[in-house]
């Protein structure tokens, strides 16, 4: 690459000081140092000078400078906001248009609480700019012909480690979400353990924990966005285990593996529900309705009106119709003679009828009270060729084994070590992780 000449030197550093003098912080993008821990690729998005006029002029250098904020309100276009700030003339409108107009700004999607800044030079108007999202400002900048120019600044942004690690004191939730976790951190940290243990009987205080996942950084060491959980440990009374997330080759399907490369996805979930509590297991009891004491052939999960319902594994939807007592009622056939029952629902999810294949997770209807029913609840029920089983009991077949085929395994093999050197740096000091941790209660 030839060397810069002195003169477009100076005139990118006057441009870089008009911009910063207008209040629009500019990102140059970071290379981190090559002996950093890998991370996960990630597209990012980067600031770049050769869309900005670099024409000293254009950025009223020397200017009185003046910025004027408003945080559009419920019930306001943007339109409304522009107004608001007072600007001269029809100014404030023009470079509003010149945002709207591109494809940087949808006018119908914004959400009260956006904040939108105009940058004035000597009372005129320079530029008007909107955070957008995180690490995204759009601008709206006046050009040497009077016109407004639109284009998106884009801070730099950098992938790096984040480990979450401590021991549960309250709840996973809190304790993870104060070391620096956010709520799909810890969601998705429940579904990985979903097949082992009940989250909310059998996770205890002094059980220990850890996820590690990838948070994308500003220049300044600011947090924009977390990621996806790339490993998540739990060392408790109920279950004491460790996954890493790997994406199969062959079926592209992304789940979470034990160091052997056993799946973490058993054949049936034990809970097809978040966040209900059981309030009233299987076995024989009372019917609280028709007062006679029979076989409760299910397990009942207390939760509000509307909390989905999710496939306990994958299978063809043998019924979803009103069924007696049960309400409005949805029945799955698995393999291995394996049925599911869910009852009293509201309402069924999208495309959910007789003869549709469903896969595991996805959300076949939402928790009700129709039927026999004295509230909201999910009643939920497993059959092993015609016979009732209780759940919370039941050995379930495992999941993919990555053993089996030596070449797949052996590409898990190289995706488990670098995360597992990426905790290793954690204790070696490394500066390019983000740690947090809480020191386990004295014996």
């Amino acid at each position: 690459m030839k060397s810069m000449t002195a003169g477009t030197r100076s005139l990118i550093a006057l441009a870089v000081f008009g911009v910063l003098s207008a209040g629009i912080v500019l990102s140059v993008e970071f290379q981190p140092d090559e002996k950093e821990i890998p991370v996960q690729a990630e597209e990012l998005p980067k600031a770049s000078l050769a869309s900005l006029p670099i024409e000293p002029e254009a950025f009223g250098v020397g200017a009185a400078l003046e910025t004027k904020t408003a945080t559009l309100k419920r019930r306001e276009t943007l339109s409304d906001l522009v107004n608001r700030l007072d600007l001269p003339g029809n100014e404030g409108h023009r470079a509003l248009y010149s945002l709207t107009d591109s494809d940087l700004l949808d006018a119908r999607r914004v959400r009260p609480g956006l904040e939108l800044k105009a940058h004035l030079s000597d009372g005129a108007l320079n530029s008007i700019s909107v955070e957008l999202d995180p690490g995204r400002r759009l601008l709206a900048k006046r050009t040497l012909d009077g016109g407004f120019q639109a284009m998106a600044l884009d801070s730099a942004l950098i992938p790096r480690p984040l480990i979450v690690k401590g021991t549960i004191e309250t709840s996973l939730y809190m304790d993870a979400q104060a070391l620096g976790a956010e709520d799909q951190q810890v969601v998705d940290f429940a579904q990985v353990f979903a097949y082992d243990l009940d989250f909310q009987r059998e996770v205890h205080p002094g059980d220990r924990f850890e996820m590690v996942f990838n948070v994308l950084t500003d220049e300044r060491g600011n947090v924009i966005r977390r990621g996806d959980v790339i490993y998540a440990a739990l060392h408790g009374k109920a279950v004491d285990k460790a996954f890493y997330r790997f994406t199969t080759p062959d079926e592209d399907v992304t789940d979470y593996f034990q160091a052997n490369g056993e799946s973490s996805t058993k054949f049936l979930m034990k809970t097809p529900i978040n966040g209900a509590r059981i309030s009233s297991r299987f076995g024989k009891r009372r019917h609280p309705i028709s007062g006679f004491t029979r076989l409760h052939k299910g397990t009942d999960f207390a939760a509000p009106t509307g909390t989905p319902i999710y496939a306990a594994g994958n299978g063809v939807v043998e019924r979803a119709s009103r069924y007696g007592g049960y309400g409005h009622y949805v029945r799955i056939r698995h393999a291995k003679g394996y049925k599911t029952a869910y009852a009293h629902m509201s309402r069924y999810g999208r495309g959910i009828r007789s003869g549709v294949r469903v896969r595991q997770g996805q959300i076949i209807g939402y928790v009700g009270s129709t039927g026999a029913s004295t509230g909201p609840h999910l009643h939920y029920e497993v059959y092993k060729n015609g016979k009732a089983l209780d759940v919370m009991r039941l050995k379930l077949p495992t999941g993919r084994k990555l053993a089996m085929d030596p070449d797949i395994y052996a590409e898990f093999e190289i995706e488990r070590d670098r995360i597992d050197a990426i905790r290793a740096a954690q204790d070696e000091g490394a500066g390019t992780l983000i740690t947090a941790s809480v020191a386990p209660p004295a014996p």
